[in-house]
């Protein structure tokens, strides 16, 4: 202490020493930089000359006579623009040493003003010890490090004059020198130390270093803060020294001690403009910078604070990054995200009926969600997250963690006014998805089938690696075509492959019987060894009869290739093999563990189908299916031969793998109506027929490329161009009408999509249906070009709301009516207008009545062929005679069949016209018909006519986003099953834009022929009229599997069957799967699976045409009929 003494009189005031110190080194640097530049401009000056004057000597100037370019050496690097360049390098944020400096350096200014604050609690000005002050030797070495990157700071600066002047630099002269100096003095000195706090106003450039700012917004909002606070800590420090000083001319003797924190306060009351007026300052030096501060303050504090408010509260609410949760996988769902697609998205993705989904969904969309969608939201919050920000952004692709995502699932607005324009943006959403994340797994949405090619220019888009595309119009008008093959099919596909929850009804009508069929869904599982060996309508046999399962499919894979094809009712010739995967519908995934547990020996004589379970013979080992582990989409994994695993199914069964996707062989393709004798034996010889034998020998192209679809060379519109009085003479008998309200400048329909399915090659060409497209002529032109390599397509153009229009096609005597609804609906409109043409339309054409309906038309065709021959008499020797469409020549014709009088009843009704009308809005289904007594809130499954197939909407294929999830072959399955065979083969000839192409009939492509298709047979008439009136089920689908090899799987039955009323409807519904002892009616129609006939043209008669007709425009009984 005397020591202390001795050197430091405490009573002394060195204060001037340490701001001589900042002082002196700030002019004295500052003058030495001017007599440098001084110097170096004269310099410059002198040297000048010189150079002029050897520009002007004779060697230069005859150099420049001749021409001759010299190249001048290259200038020597001097060893001080290399350690210039050296130092720019180090302290260069660019590098890993200069952001680890630059940050370094920041935190060692944060902890200097920690030092002040620390400090500032003493005497401004005391005498100490350094080697006992331990904050002091602290802060003297920052300042060591604070005067060598100063330095290098100077080395490195191109403008020493501008470095000396810039902020950085004043606050190290004002606060490194006085820290040497008080260690010279043995003096502490608070001073000007709190200057260190402008280091705060870099803060956001230290973050952008560190790339944790990215944002424009989020770099503002920290740079305002920043200032704000470094401004606000700088003036408080200023007051704590000049009040805790006093005034100098006063010999700091009016000292006012405040402490740090209540200069802060009394300086944050003066910019907020309160002045409580309980803390002041009170010398002369405080009071004079208060009035200074209160204009900049005021000024700062009404700019900026208002500023930050904004920014905060312009933060987004579903900002921030996914935290993936360990042991749980996460889907990412973009596109078109509403109230409406999320909610029928979770709806049947989260569905109760299925396996327990540990999924997570995020939700990424650039808009936040409304009211009505974040209390959706908040339902499923332990499943679903949103996020706002846009796959088109790298950023936030990265936030919802898009490279470690199961799947993404783009969702398309099936509602908007640009298909072509929505397809493109949805296509440039996986570009962007593949290019930050070749390896994820896509399933997008499209609308139109012919945007589907510029898939195909994406490198990474790969469809063997689980990339799948929903095309909606292709599936929409692919319903709709098998609706015209098999009324009431496109209700029987939906139910399938949607989640339907079941609801119970105690009255005996139909809607029980209907929605019995409902709760009906497709799965898969691993067959018992109890089947190996055993040919597929056994184990079909086996799996109805006693298991109550209906097996439909199964899976054939190739070890070779690693490749698998789905087999729909192959034929006797295939038996089943060990680890074979079927195909099931049943009403829950518990029932089809049977086919998995089966045991002969141990369930051979068990009667109730619930008591097959797992037996001490699969436990054993030795006859137990080994089967491969699975990767559950639902997030877990178990293996196939776990007691306790999960059945795989359409709505949660496993992925296939990434190592080959199914092939599907032998798909039902289109639906078909043929007599007794045309059904083969299911023994006959697979050898070719005459017809097969001609094909293979002539040169003419009948079928496309692929083998897959009638073909025929290209013809002018013109020439299918039919008037209305060509119309009327034609007699079209048992064809497809297709009214189309589209105009010249409506998006295009995609007709190619309806007609494919109504001309695959699975069906002979007499087999096949007229096609008469009603319409503007202008907008039929624009789709022509994918329509003219189809046969029996012809033209009316016209109104489908005239009704002579309608009766020039007879639509009385079409097999479907197919009404679509116009594709330029605007948003703003009201939804129950949406669909105003198609409901007008569908009830003009019900209120039509036809008195010329019913006769005898003579056709050189088979099953109610529509085209008559030029001059064959019509309707029992009329007179009339018959007229063939331009374009259509006796080549097409198949002449060399039997000539047959064909009996052709018509409807004399017009709400007996077959029809199916298309819909855009679920909810105008109510105006379709007029005797139901649907509730307008009532979901479209549950309403008369989806149940009973004369009403479509596209948001029935909603529920496929979720099934192709779960299983990746599932929509190749329903592709393939309802386009009519639409292969990817073909999809890469069409994405060529010359459309299909011809080829000739070799044994591959007509093998391409022997695919199952769709039949729909009718009780009355046909091989199963036995089992009519009361007959029983099950009965009946052994019989017609055994005998035919036919697979049953539904009824369309008369809604009034069983009813007994004086009036009973001509309308039909749908019976999915019924169970073994359902009763049967002999005015049921069933659904089957039949193989491939390889001798149409051996039919006998048309009973079943006839049979047909009569069913399905006439009453239930003896409805009456005007003769002609």
């Amino acid at each position: 202490m005397d020591t202390m003494d001795a050197n430091c009189n405490q009573k002394e005031r060195m204060w001037w020493a340490f701001l001589t110190s900042s002082f002196v080194t700030f002019v004295g640097g500052l003058v030495c930089i001017l007599l440098w530049r001084l110097g170096a401009w004269l310099f410059c000056r002198v040297a000048e000359k010189p150079a002029e004057v050897v520009a002007q000597s004779p060697s230069a100037t005859k150099m420049q006579d001749t021409g001759v370019f010299v190249k001048s050496p290259d200038p020597e690097i001097g060893w001080m623009t290399a350690v210039k360049d050296w130092a720019g390098v180090l302290i260069s944020a660019q590098t890993v040493t200069g952001r680890i400096l630059v940050v370094l350096v920041f935190l060692l200014s944060l902890g200097a003003l920690v030092v002040y604050l620390l400090n500032s609690s003493d005497q401004i000005e005391k005498c100490i010890v350094f080697s006992q002050e331990t904050l002091l030797q602290v802060d003297f070495g920052f300042n060591i490090i604070f005067l060598l990157y100063f330095g290098l700071r100077f080395i490195a600066a191109n403008d020493k004059l501008w470095f000396w002047l810039e902020l950085n630099s004043l606050v190290d002269f004002f606060t490194v020198p006085p820290v040497f100096v008080s260690v010279y003095l043995n003096r502490s000195y608070l001073g000007l130390r709190f200057l260190r706090a402008l280091r705060l106003i870099q803060f956001s450039e230290i973050l952008q270093f560190l790339n944790v700012l990215k944002t424009s917004n989020s770099i503002k909002l920290v740079t305002l803060l920043s200032t704000f606070f470094s401004t606000w800590l700088t003036a408080a420090g200023f007051i704590h020294l000049v009040e805790n000083s006093g005034d100098p001319w006063l010999d700091f003797k009016n000292t006012h001690p405040l402490t740090f924190m209540e200069c802060m306060y009394l300086l944050m009351v003066t910019m907020s403009t309160v002045g409580y007026g309980d803390i002041t300052a009170t010398t002369s030096v405080g009071r004079a910078f208060m009035v200074l501060f209160i204009l900049g303050g005021l000024a700062m504090f009404a700019s900026c604070v208002p500023e930050i408010i904004e920014l905060i509260g312009s933060r987004k609410k579903y900002g921030g990054s996914y935290s993936a949760i360990s042991g749980r996988k996460h889907v990412v769902v973009c596109g078109h995200i509403t109230y409406e697609s999320v909610s029928n998205f979770l709806k049947d993705f989260l569905h109760k009926d299925r396996d327990d989904v540990n999924v997570e969904i995020i939700f990424l969309h650039p808009l936040p969600p409304n009211l009505q969608l974040e209390a959706l939201l908040k339902r499923h919050f332990t499943q679903v997250e949103f996020f706002e920000g846009s796959v088109l952004n790298a950023g936030d692709l990265a936030r919802v963690k898009i490279e470690d995502a199961d799947a993404c699932l783009i969702i398309a607005n099936k509602y908007c006014n640009n298909p072509d324009a929505e397809d493109a943006a949805n296509i440039m959403r996986v570009i962007s998805i593949k290019n930050y994340c070749s390896h994820v797994r896509l399933i997008i949405q499209m609308m139109q089938y012919h945007n589907k090619a510029y898939l195909l220019n994406i490198p990474s888009w790969n469809w063997k690696e689980g990339d799948d595309v929903i095309c909606l119009a292709e599936l929409k008008l692919g319903f709709i075509a098998q609706s015209c093959l098999a009324p009431g099919f496109s209700t029987v596909m939906a139910n399938l492959f949607a989640m339907r929850s079941t609801v119970l009804m105690e009255e005996d009508s139909w809607q029980k019987h209907y929605l019995g069929g409902v709760a009906a869904e497709m799965y898969t599982e691993y067959l018992s060894s109890a089947f190996t060996g055993m040919s597929f309508p056994q184990v079909s046999e086996v799996c109805f009869a006693k298991l109550r399962l209906l097996l439909i499919a199964i899976e054939l894979k190739d070890h070779n290739t690693k490749d698998k094809q789905i087999l729909i009712n192959p034929n006797s010739s295939y038996h089943i093999k060990e680890g074979t995967l079927g195909f099931f519908i049943a009403q829950s995934a518990k029932e089809v563990r049977r086919a998995y547990f089966y045991c002969k020996q141990c369930h051979g004589d068990i009667k109730q189908p619930d008591k097959i379970k797992k037996c001490k013979c699969m436990q054993e080992g030795p006859t137990q299916v080994v089967a491969p582990t699975k990767k559950k989409r639902n997030g877990n994994s178990n293996e196939l031969d776990s007691p306790k695993r999960n059945i795989r199914n359409f709505h949660g069964m496993t992925s296939r793998g990434k190592k080959g996707r199914v092939i599907p062989v032998s798909l039902p393709i289109s639906p078909s109506r043929l007599p007794d004798s045309s059904l083969p034996p299911i023994n006959s010889p697979s050898l070719p027929n005459n017809d097969e034998a001609r094909d293979l020998d002539c040169d003419t192209k009948k079928y496309d490329s692929t083998g897959m679809f009638h073909w025929c060379p290209s013809r002018d519109q013109e020439k299918a161009i039919l008037s209305r009085n060509e119309a009327a003479m034609s007699v079209l008998s048992g064809h497809v009408v297709v009214c189309i309200f589209s105009t010249a400048d409506s998006p295009l329909i995609g007709l190619r999509n309806l007609v494919m399915p109504l001309r695959a090659s699975n069906f002979s060409y007499h087999e096949l249906k007229t096609i008469v497209l009603l319409g503007d002529l202008d907008y039929i032109k624009r789709e022509w070009d994918m329509l003219c390599n189809f046969p029996k397509v012809a033209v009316l153009p016209g109104s489908p709301m005239c009704r002579a229009d309608l009766r020039a096609v007879n639509v009385n005597l079409c097999d479907m009516c197919v009404i679509l609804s116009p594709n330029n609906q605007s948003q703003e409109q009201d939804p129950c207008l949406q669909d105003k043409e198609a409901i007008l339309c569908s009830l003009n054409i019900k209120s039509m009545q036809f008195d010329d309906s019913i006769g005898l038309l003579q056709a050189n065709s088979q099953g109610g062929h529509s085209w008559i021959l030029p001059g064959t008499p019509i309707g029992g020797g009329t007179g009339r005679a018959g007229f063939l469409p331009p374009g259509f020549n006796n080549a097409f014709s198949p002449a060399s069949s039997p000539d047959n009088n064909v009996s052709r009843r018509g409807s004399t009704m017009g709400s007996n016209v077959p029809m199916i009308t298309e819909l855009v809005n679920d909810g105008n289904v109510q105006f379709l018909d007029q005797d139901d007594d649907d509730d307008p809130d009532t979901e479209l499954y549950l309403t008369q006519p989806f149940a009973c197939g004369t009403a479509f909407t596209i948001s029935v294929l909603d529920s496929l986003m979720s099934a192709t999830y779960f299983n990746d072959n599932a929509l190749t399955l329903i592709r393939t099953l309802i386009t009519g065979g639409a292969t990817h083969e073909l999809e890469q000839i069409l994405a060529e834009g010359s459309g299909m192409r011809g080829g000739y009939s070799t044994p591959e492509t007509l093998r391409n022929r022997d695919r199952c298709k769709v039949a729909q047979i009718p009780m009355m008439d046909g091989p199963f009229q036995a089992f009519g009136n009361g007959g029983c089920y099950g009965d009946l689908f052994v019989s017609a599997l055994k005998s035919y090899n036919l697979l049953a799987f539904g009824i369309y039955r008369f809604r009034d069957a069983e009813c007994n009323t004086k009036n009973p409807s001509s309308k039909r519904y749908v019976i999915t799967n019924p169970p073994y002892e359902f009763k049967l009616c002999t005015t049921d129609m069933i659904f089957c699976l039949q193989q491939f006939d390889r001798n149409p043209m051996d039919m006998r008669s048309n009973s079943f045409s006839q049979s047909q007709s009569h069913l399905m425009r006439g009453k239930q009984k003896n409805r009456p009929t005007k003769k002609k």
